[in-house]
């Protein structure tokens, strides 16, 4: 059944000229059937390279968001409408925008985990890989980092010389794992590796083996020459790394790192979204062009900031 229905996914793909985006958290069954796989802002990279009519994006909200800033001329597609992200949803403009008033030599540095209308009032952008090269390169001394306080704690620390203030906010996932538990798994496998997202809270990265993005983390397990490792991201990612490295051992950090909202997407969702491109029935994102060039500076600027 799952592989007749990813049979009629490619056919409708090709059909559409349609290309599927599917974040790392996806399931199985979606990634293999997409064109690119990665993390946010990877693969809004790698669709802009893409000559096609429309993009189908398996992950959240924010995602399809920054797809179509980067492809402003391809329709964009949310598989599910309903796939959304807590941290993303968390701050609002008009809040950072009177802070802005308040501190204005402060530079807001935005965690690409934000929604469209945040990064209009933002000046810089940056991804959980990029975040500690940007704000070192950055002219500003004095910055607002939002929304992921464990993220900014992170970069605080990689940056001591910087005045990084931040608020309360980030990845209810990522941020219910506890030290207690990490020590529990180690115990159980102390010869593994622990890899950990920078959306953990501190006391938990500290005692991480490697810190790093979701694609960081997949890079460094692959090529590293360990045999056991403990994951501290999404669950999603332990199992790929399963399938990818059958010769070495995966463990999930903790049991309470599943996103509701990436595991919204189904298999399904992509088949309809293809069968309803045309018909008004599948979720498409849609934002003028002032929106997307207010949300672009920020983008751009981490571009800029991260060559």
């Amino acid at each position: 059944m799952i592989k007749d229905i990813q049979s009629e996914i490619l056919k409708l793909k090709k059909e559409k000229n349609a290309v599927i985006l599917a974040h790392s958290y996806q399931a199985k069954e979606i990634v293999e059937i997409a064109d690119e796989t990665g993390d946010s802002y990877a693969l809004s990279v790698a669709a802009a390279k893409h000559d096609c009519d429309a993009f189908i994006m398996c992950g959240v909200h924010f995602m399809a968001e920054t797809v179509k800033m980067l492809s402003p001329d391809k329709r964009v597609f949310l598989a599910n409408s309903g796939a959304g992200c807590p941290m993303a949803e968390q701050m609002d403009p008009v809040m950072i925008s009177q802070l802005k008033e308040k501190e204005p030599d402060r530079a807001v540095v935005a965690y690409i985990n934000t929604t469209a209308a945040l990064k209009t009032v933002c000046d810089v952008c940056v991804t959980s890989a990029t975040a500690v090269k940007i704000v070192q390169k950055m002219e500003n001394n004095k910055i607002l980092f939002i929304p992921d306080c464990n993220l900014g704690s992170y970069v605080q620390k990689q940056v001591p010389d910087k005045d990084i203030k931040l608020l309360q906010g980030g990845c209810p996932v990522h941020a219910s794992v506890t030290l207690t538990e990490l020590k529990a798994v180690k115990a159980q496998h102390p010869d593994a590796l622990v890899l950990v997202h920078p959306e953990c809270r501190p006391e938990v990265t500290a005692e991480a083996d490697y810190v790093g993005s979701t694609s960081g983390i997949m890079k460094y397990a692959m090529e590293s020459d360990a045999k056991e490792f403990i994951i501290g991201t999404e669950m999603s990612i332990t199992e790929h790394l399963q399938y990818a490295c059958p010769e070495k051992e995966f463990y999930y950090l903790s049991k309470k790192i599943l996103c509701p909202n990436m595991k919204m997407t189904t298999l399904m969702d992509v088949y309809k979204t293809l069968q309803n491109l045309d018909n008004g029935k599948a979720f498409e994102i849609v934002m003028d062009d002032e929106e997307i060039r207010k949300a672009r500076v920020c983008i751009d600027e981490m571009i800029r900031l991260g060559e």
